[in-house]
């Protein structure tokens, strides 16, 4: 099978930005990285919330955002993980998983599109639900994963427009000085950000944020 199969053409073709996020955002959501990180790597020993499920919520986490380098990276992933190619691509298009969404896993895909939807910074009531659901150990696991996979997109998305612009393909609403200045200071700003992030942790604040404003819907 093609690589380029592992990708709906939505995405793997894609030419101009779904999201754009600024410095100030990717470095607030890198200082949650590496505990989110420690989470998960914890997770997967203990199987507490299966992997396949991370997958999908870090799938549908990138379908909001249209990462493009990232959707290729964890269809790999998920392929490896054993699941299917069609149900990968269902997750990776509009929609976000249709029919292969199973019920005891909706309400943790929903608050993982909400996560993306509200950039990182979700509504309390919306986490509040999923711990109702699922309990707060798991809702911990699901926020972590949603945490590690906005970071990764917010730096994918100017590579894939790099990348995309060395094949003769610049995006339409991109500059190669914006997506030079994004990734080189974006990487600079990333051990700061680690370092703030294991500070926030050794004195005791939490890994999250949430948007606490009156919930409207």
């Amino acid at each position: 099978m093609g690589s380029n199969k592992l990708i709906p053409k939505t995405i793997s073709s894609r030419v101009e930005f779904k999201r754009k996020f600024s410095l100030q955002e990717m470095y607030r959501a890198a200082v949650f990285a590496p505990r989110a990180m420690s989470k998960l790597g914890t997770n997967k020993k203990s199987k507490l919330v299966c992997q396949n499920f991370v997958k999908r919520i870090q799938l549908a986490v990138t379908e909001v955002n249209g990462c493009a380098i990232c959707s290729y990276g964890h269809a790999k992933m998920a392929l490896r993980q054993g699941m299917g190619n069609e149900e990968i691509n269902s997750f990776l298009s509009e929609g976000g998983g249709g029919d292969f969404i199973k019920p005891e896993e909706a309400k943790g895909l929903l608050f993982a599109q909400h996560f993306a939807d509200s950039r990182g910074f979700p509504k309390k009531y919306a986490y509040d639900a999923i711990v109702k659901e699922y309990g707060e150990e798991k809702a911990q696991i699901i926020l972590s994963a949603s945490q590690v996979m906005i970071v990764g997109n917010m730096y994918g998305i100017p590579l894939s427009a790099l990348l995309s612009r060395l094949k003769g393909k610049p995006y339409k609403d991109s500059s190669i000085f914006y997506e030079f200045r994004t990734l080189i200071l974006g990487f600079f700003f990333l051990p700061i950000a680690i370092v703030h992030g294991f500070i926030r942790g050794f004195i005791g604040l939490p890994n999250e944020r949430f948007d606490v404003s009156a919930d409207e819907e």
